[in-house]
């Protein structure tokens, strides 16, 4: 899955693309399907955290607006897979982009999820999920976004948010690193590890 961003004028799209002839790893769907068997949104709230090479991120993950995203990035989470990820993409003002295990924007986990486009809107700190042109072709590529895109809005799966200033601040100051013309950062931003965090509602 190659993913890029297309500028219109002053505009930045998100957008993946899936050419004919890319390799397809082994699907990690099995392994997720039996990280999530005890995930129950009416009993517990959900967080995952990035520990980065630049801070942590704690999101705090939406289960009633997009509950297939949210176990899905849970599930990935659990099994290692954003362990040692890169966020390959980074334009600053718009988003940081990261999930891919090649680090190159061309890699997936083998499967891909529905579409749970939604009313929340992007803002800073939102996470949401990269995509082909195809709605349903989400797989573990994410972003966090920098600020306000009233353009994405119910265009991409906005499944969470940053969790506290403290995390907005870390999602901001990757945003700030120095890329080249591809937007990739000049200096690696690395995923270190990525935990989820269950708490049981009142």
């Amino acid at each position: 899955m190659v993913v890029g961003v297309w500028r219109l004028g002053s505009l930045a799209i998100l957008q993946c693309e899936s050419p004919i002839g890319v390799f397809m790893p082994a699907s990690r769907k099995a392994e997720v399907d039996a990280a999530v068997k005890d995930v129950d949104f009416d009993k517990n709230s959900y967080q995952v955290e990035f520990d980065t090479s630049l801070g942590k991120i704690l999101v705090d993950l939406d289960g009633k607006a997009a509950p297939g995203h949210c176990k899905n990035v849970i599930g990935l989470a659990k099994i290692g897979y954003y362990n040692g990820v890169l966020f390959h993409r980074i334009i600053k003002g718009f988003m940081i982009q990261g999930g891919c295990p090649l680090g190159t924007g061309t890699g997936g986990p083998g499967y891909t999820i529905n579409a749970e486009f939604n009313a929340t809107p992007h803002e800073a700190g939102v996470l949401s999920m990269a995509r082909t042109t195809d709605p349903n072709s989400a797989g573990s590529q994410f972003f966090i976004c920098l600020d306000r895109h009233t353009h994405l809005d119910r265009q991409y799966t906005a499944f969470g948010k940053a969790a506290d200033a403290a995390s907005l601040a870390v999602v901001k100051k990757i945003g700030e690193v120095k890329t080249d013309n591809r937007d990739r950062p000049v200096s690696d931003v690395t995923i270190k590890a990525a935990r989820v965090i269950a708490k049981p509602k009142a």
